[in-house]
């Protein structure tokens, strides 16, 4: 396609899908959980494996949470590593691209309960929030002791079984990503890391792999746009594609702006980031 074949201007998001583990938090949630429950080096290859492709999800998803058998205690403190290992920028990021009118999203193969907290704290939606509910055995530990069974729940029922759902295998991100569309008309665009985000892509209109707290190769080579850096601010001019109005907002998008032009973003196709730079520079003499 030729730069005259593309449109004038750089296209603006509607929706902004974001996946949690290592693009929101820098860190795995389930291979935390493995680390709290002291089965970290079992867990973390196959989580590894899993994210590059190796080997599908859905055959180590419940594997690995047999092996760390984490009680609801353990599970539930995974929201506050996360909070812990929050993206630096990802609570600015949010505002400003709901600030510009986007809807975001967390869709998520970690487990809810964790990652709902996680996404409420960072202002999203609680039902925009999607990721893989588990059961619990309630009747495990001294389940009788009442006076722990804060919200009734027993703090140290194990887990028992994953629940039905497509986010624990491979497709599953592409359904639920669908479901959205559906109901939230728009153009979107999908930030992840993964392989699972890197078959979601053809379901989005743009998406962007995420670098910043590991590199999986083969998204870094096929995503359209890759972030390399540690920050998610170059998700602003990506997804407005000209100037942020707040003076808060304006701030992410000029450090996201900077850092597309150092070339800590990369675009498989130069005449995209040809289209993306000039539309702004456009904006801002209009402006």
């Amino acid at each position: 396609m030729t730069l005259k074949q593309q449109p004038a201007v750089w296209p603006i998001t509607d929706i902004v899908i974001f996946d949690c583990d290592s693009t929101l938090s820098s860190v795995e949630g389930i291979d935390e959980l493995a680390r709290l429950t002291g089965q970290a080096s079992a867990v973390a290859d196959l989580t590894r494996r899993a994210m590059d492709g190796e080997i599908p999800l859905e055959n180590v998803y419940s594997y690995r949470l047999n092996t760390s058998n984490p009680n609801s205690s353990q599970v539930n403190d995974i929201w506050r590593i996360y909070r812990e290992t929050v993206i630096s920028d990802a609570v600015e990021v949010i505002a400003a691209l709901q600030g510009a009118g986007c809807k975001v999203f967390i869709v998520s193969g970690g487990l809810i309960e964790p990652v709902r907290d996680f996404g409420v704290w960072l202002n999203v939606p609680r039902e925009y929030i999607f990721a893989v509910d588990m059961e619990y055995d309630q009747l495990s530990g001294q389940w009788w002791r009442y006076w722990e069974q804060v919200g009734e729940q027993n703090p140290n029922a194990n887990y028992l079984a994953v629940n039905d759902n497509p986010l624990a295998g491979t497709g599953g991100k592409n359904l639920i990503i669908d479901r959205i569309r559906s109901r939230y008309p728009g153009r979107a665009m999908l930030v992840g890391d993964g392989l699972s985000d890197l078959e979601a892509a053809e379901h989005v209109d743009l998406f962007v792999g995420f670098g910043g707290a590991v590199i999986r190769e083969v998204v870094e080579q096929e995503a359209s746009v890759y972030i390399s850096t540690p920050n998610l601010s170059p998700i602003l001019p990506l997804a407005l594609g000209r100037l942020a109005d707040r003076s808060q907002s304006r701030r992410v998008f000029r450090d996201g702006l900077r850092r597309i032009e150092q070339g800590e973003v990369k675009f498989r196709e130069a005449l995209k980031r040809e289209l993306l730079l000039k539309s702004i520079a456009a904006e801002k003499r209009t402006g």
